[in-house]
């Protein structure tokens, strides 16, 4: 459960949130080490000694595939080859069985909705691995929108493309700070901290701990996904007057520093 500071943090503006982008993998889907045997398997398909890459594909949890593939293997065919493979890899992964959602995960989406919030589900994979997985969970129907890098214009996390994309898209909210941006890994922190969301929330369920997501700029820490519908307490407010009133603040002021990543 989010800490005590977490929650006096939250009880000014919680209420106010009305779109709630999601993770996938990690932070919704549990992953039992999937992403890493599907990284191996790329890497043993071009060549590569897959444990010389397995810091690096762990610290990079959350980041495009692409992305981490091109810092791996520098040139563009090679890092398409690599990802092309990690995506059938993982793609026989889910279609083997072994995906499956994590406890509560279901139940807070479909609560965040009974309570007037928008859901976006968000990933790293490529569209046809997102549609495999909820396919096999059940879950096509279960938000209105779901969004991989290529739907938001080819950049994935850390870029707060695809957290924009969700808002542009849903047109669920008004202002960023109306955002709550939820994933297991520092680049899903920092994609919510470069989107202006006014809440940003790790979890403990997948790649990264406490001090990794507080550094990249988690306001809050959960033990799971579960723990969200507590935090963000009421049901949506619909455009309060408190917001309509506070144009004086500027999006940057809440969190005027953040950690820097490289550019990918």
């Amino acid at each position: 459960m989010a800490d005590m500071a977490d929650m006096a943090d939250t009880a000014e503006t919680t209420e106010d949130i009305r779109l709630v982008v999601l993770d996938m993998a990690g932070t919704t889907v549990a992953d039992g080490g999937l992403v890493e045997q599907a990284f191996a398997a790329a890497a043993r398909r071009l060549g590569a000694d897959p444990d010389q890459m397995t810091d690096y594909v762990r610290a990079t949890m959350g980041e495009s595939k692409i992305s981490v593939f091109r810092h791996l293997f520098g040139e563009e065919t090679r890092a398409q080859e690599a990802n092309r493979a990690f995506e059938a890899a993982y793609s026989e992964l889910v279609d083997g069985g072994r995906v499956h959602a994590l406890p509560g995960a279901r139940e807070t989406i479909e609560k965040l909705r009974e309570g007037g919030r928008t859901v976006v589900l968000t990933t790293g994979f490529a569209r046809a691995t997102q549609d495999a997985i909820l396919a096999a969970l059940g879950w096509r129907d279960l938000v209105p929108l779901t969004l991989c890098p290529a739907d938001a214009g080819g950049r994935g996390r850390p870029y707060p493309d695809m957290v924009l994309t969700a808002l542009l898209r849903t047109a669920a909210a008004d202002d960023v700070r109306r955002i709550a941006v939820v994933g297991d890994t520092s680049y899903d922190m920092l994609t919510g901290v470069r989107a202006g969301a006014g809440l940003v929330a790790g979890v403990l369920t997948g790649a990264h701990d406490a001090q990794a997501l507080r550094a990249a700029g988690a306001t809050h820490v959960l033990d799971s996904v579960a723990d969200l519908p507590g935090v963000l307490g009421r049901p949506a407010a619909p455009a309060s007057t408190r917001w309509a009133s506070s144009t004086t603040r500027t999006c940057s002021s809440a969190r005027s520093t953040s950690p820097k990543y490289p550019a990918r």
